[in-house]
């Protein structure tokens, strides 16, 4: 079995049991939904007590268990052609030169981590129509300046 078709097999269960993912991330438990839900449509891994748990309520197989273990070949195509995933692809190529910029000018030369990272997501109700909130936190990661001697910066931090 490839992890596609564990994939569509888990999401077969949740139709035919008309469960929320939330339903399924309360009973997995140990992370945010985010990354449950991430795990179960195959671009993150669950730990091993995890996937047990995720293996009782879907009723897998040892092998399909181990899978949900494994780390995943992450990603999708680019551009995406999903609406929604476009619209996240969209406020990147719009607003990452600022964020880019903003972050630079606070932290220094380098990077925000998707490894060690959080995110949640809120609804906000607004009269107007209920608001998505996303809050993402991941650590800033300085580039290291290769071959750095005398009294020259090793790391991109922001110099005061």
């Amino acid at each position: 079995m490839k992890r596609e078709d564990l994939t569509e097999k888990l999401l077969d269960i949740k139709r035919e049991k008309g469960w929320s993912w939330k339903y399924i991330c309360e009973k997995i438990g140990g992370y945010s939904e985010v990354l449950i839900t991430g795990a179960i449509l195959g671009q993150m891994k669950l730990t091993k007590p995890q996937a047990a748990n995720a293996a009782e309520l879907f009723g897998l197989s040892k092998s399909e268990t181990t899978m949900l273990n494994e780390t995943p070949m992450r990603g999708m195509p680019m551009p995406p052609t999903d609406p929604l995933i476009y619209r996240f692809y969209e406020l990147v190529m719009v607003n990452g030169p600022a964020w880019k910029a903003l972050i630079e000018e606070e932290y220094g030369d380098g990077i925000m981590s998707a490894i060690d990272f959080d995110m949640v997501m809120e609804r906000l109700p607004n009269p107007k129509g209920d608001r998505v909130k996303i809050t993402m936190s991941g650590k800033f990661l300085p580039y290291k300046y290769y071959g750095a001697s005398g009294n020259v910066p090793e790391y991109g931090f922001k110099e005061e």
